[in-house]
């Protein structure tokens, strides 16, 4: 059944939704066009969770969504949407019956493990076909306190779906897959001390620096009531516990008191409701409602993505855990400054000092650190713009999608031949 004139490339994340965009989400499209150009037919298969659209094109790319539930009794409303928005182990027959009609599969690649990846396993296995699994984190480096948010919604709930997990070999994901990859460098030394063989490789996330070469920030200041004169420190990013928000609108209220021409950019759609309200009330608490705007997400097609990385003078990524960061790079193919979080996959993208700034959200001086960083870029626009000029050299030698997918291929190909 092996059909070395196969083209297909099906890639299965758990949801895949134009207006609740994310960094697995770039990561899934960037990668399906680069394939295109390279002659294959990258094709996206996912959930209706967020969006209900059945079938559609967002980039050139299909994507196909398909019927699912979570397999629990007694969920509410607000669990689903919680588990739609972050980590919902899904189960999907529409979906398995879509994989099992497939015969022209060249190979399945899963972008989620649990039920979903079970069934990509399921059917990689039946139809004779490899299978290649992405980490994108959450997986073997994950904090305990979000290993704990994730499971919430599923908290004291009745689960009647773990027979089918055992039946589409959930469990098996990993162990049986031909190849696993992981994003993050730290992700991939925990795999490869875990998994029971040695088909796993780092593969980091990419950018089209030519993508976010140009913008217009003054544009995207004049649509959001930002002033042109201030000083603008940028996130954009889900709002959620894991990027630790709440600790940049505290180091920003500390930092805006000795420079009251700051301003705060929070820019991404609310995973955790409960914790962008702790944010609202942060800012409120602060007096800052004047001094900081925040827009619900913007559509990775969105002419706003790139002229929102252009408006910002510095732009911080806050996370308590990042599997990789491809924020970064996208921050500095736009020619902008960058302070980061010491954590996972950023912690092998910035040199302190040289093309960013570290900061550490454990530490108890984390607040202090992150304002003080801030300060100095503030009052230093030659040093930012050094740092950024860094960034971008290091985006060119090493982050384009293009030398990406050749690991890529490489990768497909050992796994066929394994397989």
């Amino acid at each position: 059944m092996n059909d070395p004139a196969a083209r297909r490339i099906v890639h299965v994340p758990r949801r895949y939704t134009a207006h609740e965009w994310g960094g697995t989400e770039t990561v899934i499209q960037e990668i399906s066009r680069q394939q295109q150009k390279d002659g294959w037919t990258p094709e996206i298969h996912t959930s209706k969770g967020l969006d209900p659209t059945p079938s559609e094109l967002i980039a050139g790319v299909p994507v196909f969504r398909y019927d699912y539930c979570y397999p629990f009794f007694g969920l509410a409303e607000a669990d689903r949407l919680a588990m739609d928005k972050k980590g919902g182990n899904l189960l999907s027959w529409s979906l398995h019956r879509a994989f099992m009609q497939m015969n022209d599969v060249r190979v399945f690649h899963a972008h989620a493990l649990n039920r979903i990846g079970g069934h990509v396993r399921y059917a990689a296995r039946k139809k004779n076909r490899p299978y290649v699994v992405t980490l994108h984190g959450g997986v073997f480096d994950v904090p305990p306190a979000e290993r704990a948010a994730l499971a919430k919604p599923a908290e004291k709930k009745l689960e009647w779906g773990r027979l089918f997990g055992m039946l589409l070999g959930s469990r098996k994901v990993l162990p049986e897959a031909d190849h696993v990859l992981c994003v993050g460098y730290s992700e991939f030394e925990k795999a490869r001390e875990k998994l029971p063989h040695d088909r796993v490789s780092y593969l980091p996330n990419g950018v089209d620096p030519a993508k976010f070469a140009n913008g217009d920030g003054a544009a995207f200041r004049q649509k959001y009531g930002i002033p042109q004169d201030r000083f603008l420190v940028g996130n954009i990013s889900r709002i959620d516990f894991q990027k630790n928000q709440l600790q940049l609108v505290e180091a920003f209220a500390r930092f805006h008191r000795t420079n009251p021409m700051g301003h705060l950019l929070l820019c991404g759609p609310e995973t955790q409701p409960e914790y962008a309200a702790k944010i609202g009330q942060v800012i409120e608490g602060n007096g800052l409602q004047s001094a900081v705007t925040r827009i619900p997400g913007v559509r990775n097609d969105s002419p706003d993505l790139v002229n929102g990385f252009h408006a910002c003078d510095v732009f911080v990524l806050a996370s308590i855990h990042e599997p990789f960061g491809i924020v970064c790079l996208e921050a500095w193919s736009s020619g902008c400054a960058l302070i980061g979080a010491k954590v996972g996959g950023v912690k092998g993208l910035i040199r302190d000092g040289e093309n960013g700034y570290f900061f550490d959200p454990a530490s108890e001086n984390a607040v202090a650190t992150l304002a003080d960083r801030l300060t100095r870029l503030a009052a230093n626009p030659g040093l930012r713009s050094q740092m950024a000029a860094a960034g971008l050299k290091d985006v060119k030698a090493n982050y384009t999608w293009q030398k990406v997918c050749a690991q890529l291929e490489s990768v497909y190909q050992a796994a066929a031949a394994r397989h």
